[in-house]
């Protein structure tokens, strides 16, 4: 092999390597009145360096709204709406005071064994309502690690409005 063409294949090789990296999670944050979107501010400020074990990363978009940790990303964001799957007879799931909603097909999957599932998962008693998208990649462990450690948070700086379980 030539020089040019040694050259000619770093150089190849370098650029796919440089462009394999993940875009950071961009946090999409609907509209909101005035108190919510200040309570999620306040709420996003205080979230912890470290969720479930995953350090936190970069997030772009409505960074005040939201946050990341890990790779590949746990990612939550604050001020969402109502799932659109949710309705009066949805199943939530219980950790401290939170009831945590999962679509149904997800939830499922979860009770099965399959534990490669993302799970989306919202909470449904306090407000501004929280989501959360967690990577299957941390299941089983990723599901009560982080709803547990966001509890705590939730139960002291948000509004209790209801009761999901």
């Amino acid at each position: 092999m030539s020089s040019w063409t040694r050259g000619v294949v770093a150089f190849a090789t370098l650029a796919l390597l440089a462009g394999c990296g993940d875009d950071p999670p961009e946090i999409h944050a609907p509209e909101m009145s005035a108190a919510d979107a200040q309570a999620c501010r306040d709420f996003v400020a205080a979230l912890p360096d470290t969720i479930a074990g995953q350090d936190a990363v970069e997030v772009t978009g409505d960074t005040e709204y939201g946050a990341a940790w890990g790779d590949p990303a746990i990612v939550l964001t604050c001020g969402v709406d109502v799932p659109p799957d949710f309705n009066d007879t949805s199943t939530c799931i219980a950790v401290k005071r939170t009831g945590w909603f999962v679509p149904d097909d997800v939830f499922k999957d979860m009770f099965e064994g399959d534990e490669t599932t993302d799970v989306p998962m919202t909470e449904m008693n306090y407000r501004p309502r929280i989501h959360v998208d967690l990577p299957g990649e941390y299941r089983p462990d990723g599901f009560p690690n982080t709803t547990g450690q966001l509890a705590d948070l939730i139960e002291r700086d948000l509004d209790r409005v209801g009761e999901c379980i």
